[in-house]
């Protein structure tokens, strides 16, 4: 099962853990994609795209057409919101179709009093 954790870490964070893979020569075997700000995940994680997530979490590859008739949305506004998961690394497209590649996905991040 592959899993891929969302979070939210300071750019410090992210580089001290490639530092961290560089001189061990080893990485810690979990898929992260990081935010800077909760409020940039939420703008590339509406809830739209949310919806592709899940529609997409475990099933493969499929046809574009395909997950627009799953979500019972139309083609056009499914393939821009697509493009932005792609742009932002999420998901990736090929002639065959679309996909995100994992089976699980997690979402951290933690609210501290100001």
């Amino acid at each position: 099962m592959r899993t891929v954790i969302l979070d939210v870490r300071s750019f410090d964070d992210v580089a001290q853990d490639f530092l961290g893979a560089w001189k061990t020569g080893s990485a810690t075997g979990v898929e992260r994609f990081s935010f800077i700000s909760p409020e940039l995940l939420w703008k590339t994680l509406t809830a739209k795209r949310w919806q592709i997530i899940k529609a997409m979490c475990g099933a493969g590859r499929m046809p574009l057409r395909e997950l627009a008739r799953r979500l019972q949305r139309d083609v056009k506004s499914v393939h821009a919101d697509v493009t932005a998961l792609v742009d932002a690394g999420l998901v990736t497209r090929s002639p065959r179709g679309i996909e995100f590649p994992y089976d699980e996905v997690r979402v951290e991040f933690v609210l501290r009093a100001a």
